[in-house]
């Protein structure tokens, strides 16, 4: 715990806890960040990572929810398209306009079967056809219209489909144009939104790697990762754990059977020319059982997702081979012209969704929508529990302010701040248009001697934070580059490692940085990042051989990626793409 937080621990410790938040994903940081605004004391912690868990593992878009027109969830898709266009001002410096194409591969298919599922059949449509896809894409343009920032759809036909994505199959009669949008950083956000709450109240504490001891007589006791115990009497307790959620009521003396998830795995390929063909766009395509699946460019690669399984450990979930080649299998039927095989494969991920328990026997029908229950106090515990059931990333800040007004409405509080136009982290006074973009980088490049194309590179990574941190004390400089990985610094990694609550080695590689998902880490540079974190937290050569050792098994266990020398970075195979995106 560095000085400042330890300076936190005291303030809230004299403070009191008004609400502590278990949990530290997207919900759980987007309410902290929320309740802090409104000058609660609240004290968040997870026992990882903040945003490790499934946070850091979806298909990295920000939507409204197209899908979800089918099972007449009109309400969340109304929702998600306006948070979606909110994210789009709120958070620029990681969200961005994604146009998506649709193959149609007939013209009235579907139909029936999307009717039956509008009224309740628990059968998911197949093959929607081009009117099908018409009225949804108009439906959705429709709940899409508070705060318009992206173009409506349009349907055109196969020869103008084509000319658009030329590999796509020839089977196709239409295809439909739409705009959604992608989220760069997604784990980068949730701290973030930590961040925004610790800045808005000084009473406010945060806290990764806090293990739930006991709840007992009204207080609640973690240990933390420094050896500290942190106990707390809060007036009221969020458990915001996704697919832990169970186990922590259970922890808590309720149990409860309130999740019941489903598991969604990705791959990243090494394949420039689907890249190249995709031109910026998405690709939102019925493989041939049925299932959605999605295709994007990602930092130069192609993040090809998702699968949709019944699942119940969220601890040891990865994405298996069968999924693997599923989706392979899947590209190949949509792009016969391009080759795909297992060794394009460069990162994988999965993740529980932490959905709320259901009957259905389809996982897609399993609504997306989010709920709040509370257990009243009892016994000997003097606070209520609420329990953050489901939602999705997107729709994050919509149901952290609908918990936020039930706690402050409990506690006897009143809304003094909206979250609705309030920017994140990086995202407060970044420039909305290239003039002004110019004009930010011109500056920020004038007052810090640095090129004006790497001010402009740092602007799109850490948004606006980028001016503090070029202009930090730091013992090492922006020229001094990681190996194998250029468009990375050690003044960035220095940081990093000392401005952003960083406890291990995996939080820089897999979640404050893209450094692993980008296929871009050598073992050369993971040692290079050890280095400068070591001599941030004065860690020994054995803690920091240990902290390295501990990423290459993650890495290979979880991710499919083997870290070795050199500069191919992921196994035997070399990059055949630069390592800037």
């Amino acid at each position: 715990m560095t000085d400042h937080m330890k300076q936190r621990f005291a303030n809230h410790t004299q403070a009191g806890t008004d609400v502590l938040i278990i949990g530290a994903g997207v919900n759980g940081a987007g309410l902290f960040r929320d309740l802090a605004l409104q000058g609660l004391n609240c004290v968040i912690v997870d026992k990882s990572d903040f945003g490790s868990g499934t946070s850091a593992a979806p298909s990295r878009l920000i939507h409204g929810g197209l899908k979800y027109l089918e099972t007449g969830e009109f309400g969340l898709v109304a929702q998600s398209a306006l948070e979606r266009n909110l994210l789009l001002k709120n958070a620029a410096h990681c969200v961005e306009a994604l146009p998506t194409f649709i193959p149609v591969f007939s013209w009235t298919r579907g139909i029936w079967a999307a009717l039956r599922t509008l009224l309740g059949s628990k059968t998911a449509p197949r093959s929607r056809g081009a009117v099908l896809v018409k009225i949804g894409l108009s439906l959705y343009d429709y709940f899409g219209s508070r705060d318009r920032v992206m173009p409506r759809h349009r349907l055109v036909l196969k020869r103008r489909a084509r000319q658009e994505m030329p590999h796509v199959t020839q089977d196709i009669v239409a295809g439909g144009i739409y705009f959604d949008a992608k989220i760069s950083r997604p784990e980068r956000l949730v701290f973030e939104l930590v961040e925004d709450g610790l800045k808005a109240n000084e009473n406010c504490f945060a806290a990764g790697y806090a293990t739930l001891v006991a709840s007992k007589d009204g207080t609640v006791t973690f240990a933390l990762a420094d050896g500290t115990e942190l106990s707390l009497r809060p007036g009221l307790v969020v458990n915001a754990a996704g697919p832990w959620i169970d186990k922590v009521n259970d922890t808590l003396g309720e149990p409860s059977r309130l999740i019941g998830g489903t598991k969604g795995s990705h791959i990243l390929l090494d394949h420039p020319e689907l890249v190249r063909s995709l031109n910026g766009h998405m690709i939102y395509f019925e493989a041939d059982d049925g299932r959605i699946c999605l295709v994007y460019g990602y930092f130069g690669l192609a993040l090809v997702g998702s699968t949709d399984i019944p699942a119940s450990n969220p601890d040891e979930v990865r994405c298996e081979g069968p999924e693997i080649d599923y989706f392979l299998e899947s590209l190949r039927s949509l792009l016969p012209t391009l080759r795909f095989d297992r060794g394009q494969v460069t990162f994988s991920y999965s993740g529980i969704r932490p959905l709320p328990a259901s009957d259905a026997t389809a996982p897609g029908l399993i609504s997306r929508d989010h709920s709040a229950p509370i257990l009243e106090p009892r016994g000997d515990r003097p606070f209520a529990i609420m329990s953050l059931v489901g939602g999705k990333w997107t729709t994050f800040r919509g149901f952290a302010e609908e918990a936020a007004d039930t706690v402050l409405a409990r506690l006897g509080r009143e809304r003094v701040l909206s979250t609705r136009y309030l920017a994140i982290g990086g995202g407060r006074d970044f420039p909305t248009d290239e003039a002004a973009r110019s004009e930010w980088v011109g500056a920020t490049a004038k007052a810090t001697g640095k090129p004006v194309k790497r001010v402009n590179e740092l602007l799109g990574r850490y948004g606006t934070t980028a001016s503090a941190m070029l202009t930090s004390r730091s013992a090492h400089s922006d020229d001094e580059r990681l190996s194998g990985a250029s468009h990375y610094s050690f003044l960035e990694i220095d940081w990093i490692a000392r401005q952003e609550l960083v406890v291990h080695l995996s939080d820089i590689v897999l979640r404050r940085t893209t450094l692993a998902i980008e296929g871009c880490l050598t073992m050369e540079g993971l040692q290079d990042i050890g280095r400068i974190a070591g001599e941030a937290f004065g860690w020994s050569e054995d803690r920091i051989t240990s902290e390295v050792a501990a990423v290459v098994t993650v890495l290979r266990e979880f991710h499919g990626q083997d870290i070795r020398g050199g500069r191919g970075g992921v196994g035997e195979r070399p990059m055949s793409r630069p390592a800037s995106a």
